[in-house]
């Protein structure tokens, strides 16, 4: 049997069985649509939830970032993992306590303004729609590849897939497909990094095999790949390059952008009680984990393996890849499989019959270059979206590994894309229809409507997807930006402080929204429209700081302003300093009220 059908045994199975539970879990009331009727249990809560976090960003692409930067990518693994022990703890058991059903219903509540719920419905529209580009984008790498087929056409055949299941089963029917689908991504993730581990180290634990010693050496794996990078004039991959308050600043707006992300935030509304709540969280830490130990690895490993590839004769000395080999070797078939995607690609400049993979910016290989005839990096496309969906395939691993990935890649990118979707339609139909412009819609007008924005937010997903700003975990972090600077400080403000009022509210997720969206539109093209951006993130506006690390100032200007505005304006009514006093008691689960 060969590849291609093996990949649509593993791919076609994991649908029929995600559309399956849809049809099973169909949603048939709006509180089943948007909390699933509130009765998750928090190990499957946990779980479903660690399939909606854990992205196309997570399993596609953090490991390729980690892979070809090193060291200063850990803040990925820094800033998600740290957020969720934030959203754990600061805001999941509060937002469940206060029984409402979406966030920007809790934000217009607390605030005692319809006004500061149509911006925290902009705000989360806004976030949520940066998001799942990123994840339309993994969604037509995985498409792309693994059904052989262009990006483009991918990444329409999976929007239809999410339009399928996302639309009709609702909060009810997606939180029992993420549940099937982290099964699935997490085996597809583990299993080929254990087969790496043992091949580059011996240790079946991956993440004990990136520091151990590379297999039949005395050599540390890291050693080994540092000074493999280094005569190439890459960066050592252990070291730390970047600008340190750059990197401070990403750690931080990934972190608060997590505890303010809305498709996360929702998922603890589905519990029974506040207590499970807490329980959720803990469960999806411990589920996250599994992947994100193993992330760091897969990144160094992968490295490793596609440069002893292109040099498989001992480094610069023994000789480049030939391109014969590559046409004609078994082990290189991987490469010409992703060159029909248009995400790899190579070329004989200097017509030698090789390949030369290095660093051509560097001047110690300019001059090397010089010296034995090259004219530039051969090596000339690797999209680093590809490398977890290539890995199995570069380390010469069986077919059947290959079709889990490619079933895990998927349910990695299509869990988060629901999700997402989920949350945006949630705020359309239920925080703008419902909550201002028509309260009196029937319970079926509601759900068609909500039906509808979900269908809408896949289209113009699906079209920005086709040019993304940036690989898909840099989409995402722009993503966490946003919800960093308007979501976040608003739902810690509303929890914790009494003293901020309507008026305070609104002015700063405005300004957070505002100032940080400007900020990345200035380096990312603005509505991302590409050679439209006046600055780029090698040459930032403000010194080191980069768009996706703007969110945590983007943050401190919205706390700046709420207070500031809060000050100056009407005191907050007693009636909600009440409020606020209840729900920070930890007894006891509010119902859904009645205005859903």
């Amino acid at each position: 049997m060969d590849q291609f059908t093996i990949n649509l045994l593993f791919v076609g199975a994991s649908f029929a069985l995600y559309i399956g539970i849809a049809i099973w879990a169909r949603a048939g009331s709006t509180s089943e649509f948007y909390a699933a009727g509130r009765g998750v249990h928090p190990v499957t809560n946990g779980m479903a939830t660690a399939a909606d976090w854990m992205s196309a960003a997570s399993f596609i692409s953090m490991a390729g970032l980690i892979a070809f930067t090193g060291y200063d990518n850990s803040s990925y693994l820094m800033g998600w993992t740290g957020g969720y022990v934030l959203l754990a703890l600061l805001l999941a058991p509060y937002l469940r306590k206060f029984g409402k059903f979406t966030v920007s219903e809790f934000i217009g509540d607390r605030f005692y303004s319809p006004t500061a719920r149509i911006v925290a419905v902009i705000c989360l529209i806004v976030a949520s729609v940066t998001y799942v580009i990123g994840q339309m984008t993994g969604v037509g790498v995985a498409f792309g590849r693994f059904l052989e087929v262009s990006n483009t056409t991918g990444l329409l055949i999976g929007a239809c897939v999410v339009f399928a299941y996302a639309v009709f089963g609702g909060m009810k029917g997606v939180t029992y497909t993420q549940v099937a689908q982290y099964c699935v991504l997490i085996t597809a993730y583990t299993i080929p990094a254990i087969f790496i581990s043992l091949q580059l180290t011996g240790n079946p634990i991956p993440a004990l095999g990136l520091f151990g010693d590379a297999a039949g050496t005395s050599e540390p794996l890291l050693s080994k790949l540092d000074a493999i990078v280094s005569e190439l004039g890459f960066a050592e991959y252990t070291a730390h390059h970047s600008d340190t308050l750059n990197m401070v600043l990403f750690t931080l707006s990934l972190m608060i952008g997590t505890a303010g992300l809305p498709h996360v935030i929702m998922r603890f509304f589905t519990v029974p009680k506040v207590s499970d709540a807490r329980w959720s969280a803990g469960w999806a830490l411990v589920f996250i984990a599994l992947l994100y130990l193993t992330a760091p690895a897969v990144g160094a490993m992968a490295r490793l393996n596609i440069t002893d590839m292109m040099w498989p004769n001992g480094g610069i000395d023994g000789g480049a890849v030939a391109v014969e080999q590559i046409d004609n070797d078994a082990r290189y078939d991987w490469m010409a499989t992703w060159q029909k995607t248009g995400l790899l690609d190579w070329e004989d400049k200097n017509g030698d019959g090789k390949i030369q993979y290095y660093n051509d910016k560097s001047e110690k290989m300019q001059e090397l270059a010089a010296e034995k005839g090259w004219v530039g990096n051969e090596l000339t496309k690797f999209n680093r979206d590809i490398l977890v969906l290539a890995n199995p395939e570069i380390a010469n691993l069986p077919a059947w590994v290959i079709g889990l990935v490619a079933a895990g890649g998927l349910a990695a990118a299509l869990s988060t894309a629901a999700g997402l979707l989920l949350a945006i339609s949630s705020a359309v139909s239920h925080d703008l229809v419902k909550g201002s412009i028509n309260p009196s819609i029937s319970e079926k007008g509601e759900l068609l409507a909500a039906r509808i924005a979900m269908a809408v937010a896949i289209v113009v997903a699906t079209y920005l997807g086709l040019n993304p700003p940036g690989f898909a975990a840099q989409t995402v972090a722009l993503a966490f930006g946003l919800a960093a600077a308007s979501i976040f400080p608003a739902l810690m403000m509303g929890i914790f402080s009494k003293k901020i009022n309507n008026t305070g509210a609104v002015c700063g997720m405005l300004a957070g929204l505002t100032v940080t969206l400007v900020y990345i539109f200035l380096h990312k093209g603005w509505l991302f429209i590409p050679d439209t951006n006046s600055f780029t993130d090698a040459d930032p506006l403000l010194g080191p700081i980069k768009s996706t690390s703007f969110g945590a100032v983007g943050a401190a200007i919205n706390f700046g302003v709420a207070y500031l505005v809060a000050g100056m304006t009407k005191e907050t009514p007693q009636e909600i300093k009440d409020l606020v006093e209840s729900v920070r008691i930890p007894r006891g689960a509010g119902a859904a009220t009645a205005d859903h």
